[in-house]
């Protein structure tokens, strides 16, 4: 890696990925810019349908494809189809649960309404494609496959690659079904190149070892000679994941996940993670987002501001990411009850003698996950209806006050809904 760290690219898209940040590894890093220097380069990412929508730890993958494009080159989004039925052991302690192809269907759905925001996609040299590998794969012949691929992969070397090792030293165990996995992948990159002419797959640093397979399978079989560049996984800078909060995922997905929660996602970032993520998740120019992200106090509210509306802008639209902004403002500084706030309703079935228990009624509101967590939540005094707090878990709610409206429930500062009478 020493060459490559002295390397400077002269391509638009490598000088893009290097500078924003999204840059961990490439298996020709120099190959790579003079292919792109060339013209039009298609490029995949394959996601694999196990969700009815993708969240904000997919949304790093999002932007590379997003900015090849912008860049004048082709992005491919895969959709694994075909791969989903087996899945992938990529930093998992344990086998995916299986779908049936109607669950894979309906996530397929939700998936391509995300992409539909961020990318172009029609006929021309640089719009975007989507594609499901499950149309090549559920076609191979599995002994023509091992005798045509199979004998181009190391065993060996298959054990070597963190996805494997790292499940084996944990004394983990991992099925010959999802170590098929990684020949299915390098296969995707070869079907990909004699289809659509795709020389580049982009993925997470976990998905190394997949995409190594592919470009040397590529050069084996095709006599091709196919690229591989990955980025570092990201945290935030406690180091949990993203896309994970105690609350659940932040889907991108407005049906899964409010634009006004998603927003409040952004504003709440920490201080030392602004300047890192408006190069990775929003288009403003390097310099500006370093001048954000340098800022200090009370400013640094400024540029979290900045940012919710940037990312949320590109994954709902510039009408939800003002709207959820003016509700913030509504609710943290005028106190008021913010109407692009959650809303839920209350059905006949949630009250009983006329009444609905304060705890459960955070559960309805979506501000707690269960009952145990509403409890805790109203024992630490953060639990509010109408700004006054809620003392006892049990207490009764009157079916009575929904009379004039919603009620407005409050968890702690940040976390907010309304509720009302079906």
């Amino acid at each position: 890696m020493a060459a490559e760290d002295a390397f400077r690219p002269t391509s638009e898209f490598l000088r893009t990925f290097e500078e924003r940040g999204y840059y961990q590894a490439a298996t020709d890093l120099a190959a790579l810019d003079e292919t792109l220097s060339e013209g039009v380069t298609p490029g995949y990412i394959g996601f694999d349908l196990t969700a009815k929508s993708l969240h904000v730890g997919s949304l790093v993958q999002i932007m590379m494809l997003r900015w090849l494009q912008k860049c004048g080159h082709k992005p491919i989004v895969v959709m694994g189809g075909g791969t989903t039925k087996i899945g992938d052991p990529s930093g998992k302690d344990e086998a995916r649960k299986m779908l049936t192809p109607a669950d894979i269907e309906a996530n397929k759905a939700g998936i391509r309404r995300v992409f539909e925001k961020y990318l172009s996609f029609g006929d021309g040299p640089t719009d975007a494609i989507m594609v499901d590998n499950a149309d090549w794969l559920d076609q191979i012949n599995y002994i023509e496959f091992l005798r045509d691929y199979g004998r181009h992969f190391s065993v060996n070397r298959m054990l070597t690659f963190d996805s494997v090792r790292l499940r084996l030293d944990r004394e983990q165990p991992l099925s010959f079904l999802e170590f098929n996995y990684m020949l299915l992948q390098a296969y995707d990159f070869v079907e990909l190149n004699r289809r659509y002419g795709c020389r580049l797959q982009i993925g997470g640093s976990d998905q190394w070892g997949n995409i190594v397979n592919g470009t040397d399978l590529g050069r084996r079989v095709e006599q091709v000679e196919l690229f591989g560049l990955t980025t570092p996984l990201l945290t935030k800078s406690d180091g949990s994941k993203m896309g994970k909060t105690a609350q659940g995922a932040i889907w991108l997905d407005a049906e899964l996940l409010s634009p006004y929660d998603f927003w409040q996602f952004w504003r709440n970032t920490s201080d030392a993670d602004v300047g890192k993520f408006l190069k990775l998740f929003t288009e403003l120019p390097i310099e500006e987002c370093e001048r954000l992200g340098a800022l200090q106090g009370s400013e640094i509210n400024d540029a979290k501001i900045r940012l919710a509306n940037e990312v949320t802008t590109l994954a709902h639209g510039a009408e939800a990411a003002a709207a959820a902004e003016k509700t913030a403002r509504e609710t943290f500084e005028a106190g008021g009850a913010g109407a692009d706030l959650p809303r839920h309703e209350l059905a006949d079935s949630d009250f009983d003698n006329g009444s609905i228990a304060a705890a459960q009624l955070f559960v309805k509101a979506g501000l707690a996950k269960s009952g145990k967590e509403a409890k805790r939540l109203i024992a630490e005094g953060g639990a509010k209806i109408e700004g006054e707090t809620v003392g006892d878990p049990g207490e009764q709610i009157a079916e009575s006050r929904f009379a004039d409206g919603a009620l407005k429930l409050s968890a702690g500062k940040k976390r907010h809904a309304l509720v009302s009478r079906a």
